[in-house]
């Protein structure tokens, strides 16, 4: 399908014949995101450049009632940006102006379109950084990042984006452009700027975002614990958090991740160890390395043979390069993976990973995990073979009893990936009829024609027979080698 030519020159009035595309190279495009098993053709995509421009084709899809979807870098893993009802892309890569670095307020203003990443070059040389780090902050934008709540390495210190955020443009699904929050915490009234973060683009579409820029730390000290066994390294998880130490980061990475980081990157990781946990303590430079010993000695008593410190930079960027491309690499030793996102206590990691190495031997596919250890966001990868039918099948089964078991062992269904298509049928199993119904009324005060990004978040009739049998979400398909994006790049989390 693409789109009516009545609509078509509606929109080319707006944003110019050359920002209007309905060819079949770039349906084939924007098919999917970053989660390659699902793909559905959108109708069209538009990449306005102005917001007054955004505003016009949001009010012109409204008054013809035609669904619609704002999407960033496509690096999201959970179907989020994938286009039910053969909706039309709003592609927001034009948006990618940095408007103001405010020193006294300690913020900057961005468009929705801008790097992560980017964010804190602009501002490093001047002491100071935007926290939130997803291991994807080469690529994916800060509006994708605001509408899941992304998080990263670092967050177990400082936060997710909900806690870096202060204040928000954005135009609802009936054109209405307003504002939200503002330069400083403890703006008056109800907190719809909190409420909105992590809404999945089902509340509004951004167009600017305001950011709180956190102080560098004066010193930050990383250390490397080698394990024998993956239930030790969870033990220094919990023996740190116990004695009151809250680390800036604590990552794991499985025997197979650590091979895959070898192959690709050679940060210097024994092929022998069963697993690595790197842990990061950063702050005023008094007392941080009589923290850090503390920190050693725990990790040895808890079944670290070796607790290696970085000596330099170099070093420290060796050991995070190797957790932020972790996924990439994976591609040396399988040709696919589908990447899972389960939250689950502290308490629980060994059992739980256990349960995971089970379920994956189980049904005959290899599990590898890298994951944020010191808050217990798990991120299984799901190995397997994208020419075999059969494997694929079987990765959606196990990603469908991993859930399970976080869900069993108190857990829930996302950290920081998001709900989307992927997960939205399992939101009746951990949440009463009633707490879905309010959470839909909620969505609906926002977007009551559900006209923007439909399909996403909540159980949808129809899909229930579906939903665990690991056939893909109404008007998806799975992807098949011809259509696949190149895996092995990977999309990092």
């Amino acid at each position: 399908m693409s789109f009516e030519s009545n609509i078509r020159e509606e929109l080319a009035k707006i944003l110019g014949k050359e920002w209007v595309k309905d060819d079949s190279v770039t349906l084939y495009t924007y098919r999917c995101d970053g989660l390659t098993l699902y793909t559905a053709p959108p109708m069209g995509v538009v990449f306005p450049g102005a917001v007054q421009e955004l505003v016009s084709v949001v009010k012109l899809l409204h008054k013809h009632k035609i669904s619609f979807i704002a999407r960033g870098a496509g690096t999201g893993l959970s179907g989020g940006a994938v286009p039910q009802d053969e909706s039309v892309i709003i592609e927001m890569a034009r948006f990618k102006e940095v408007h103001e670095v405010d020193w006294i307020n300690r913020t900057i203003t961005v468009d929705p379109g801008v790097i992560n990443l980017r964010i804190t070059e602009d501002v490093q040389s001047q002491g100071y950084h935007y926290a939130p780090d997803p291991s994807s902050q080469k690529a994916c934008t800060i509006g994708g990042n605001v509408a899941e709540n992304s998080g990263g390495p670092h967050t177990l210190k400082y936060g997710v984006t909900v806690n870096h955020v202060l204040g928000v443009e954005m135009v609802l699904p009936d054109g209405e452009l307003i504002k939200l929050g503002g330069k400083h915490l403890g703006m008056p009234g109800p907190d719809l700027l909190g409420l909105m973060i992590g809404s999945e683009g089902t509340f509004g579409i951004i167009t600017k975002i305001i950011c709180r820029l956190t102080p560098n730390p004066e010193k930050a000290v990383t250390m490397l614990g080698i394990y024998k066994s993956v239930h030790d390294a969870c033990e220094s998880v919990s023996s740190i958090i116990r004695h009151g130490i809250i680390p800036a980061a604590m990552e794991m990475l499985d025997k197979i991740v650590i091979s895959a980081v070898e192959k690709a990157l050679k940060p210097g990781f024994p092929l022998d160890a069963e697993a690595v946990l790197i842990v990061e303590l950063d702050g005023l430079a008094d007392g941080l390395d009589a923290e850090a010993e503390i920190v050693e000695k725990l990790l040895k008593e808890s079944g670290a043979t070796t607790v290696n410190r970085a000596r330099d930079e170099v070093e420290r960027d060796k050991i995070w390069r190797a957790r932020k491309e972790a996924f990439g690499a994976i591609g040396q030793i399988s040709p696919s993976y589908y990447v899972q996102d389960g939250v689950i206590p502290r308490s629980k990691l060994p059992e739980v990973l256990n349960e995971i190495s089970a379920i994956g031997k189980k049904h005959g596919l290899t599990v590898a995990n890298v994951f944020h250890a010191g808050d217990g966001n798990l991120h299984p990868l799901i190995l397997y073979d994208y020419e075999n039918p059969e494997e694929v099948e079987k990765s959606h089964k196990i990603g469908e009893e991993i859930l399970s078991s976080c869900i069993r062992h108190g857990g829930t269904l996302s950290g920081e990936h998001g709900i989307g298509i992927e997960k939205a049928e399992w939101m009746k199993d951990l949440y009463p009829g009633n707490s879905l119904d309010n959470m839909q009324n909620v969505r609906t005060f926002f977007n009551p024609e559900n006209l923007l990004n439909p399909g996403k978040l909540f159980p949808q009739p129809g899909r229930c027979a579906e939903s665990k049998s690991g056939t893909p979400p109404r008007n998806a398909t799975v992807l098949d080698k011809s259509k696949m994006v190149a895996s092995k790049s990977g999309i990092a989390v």
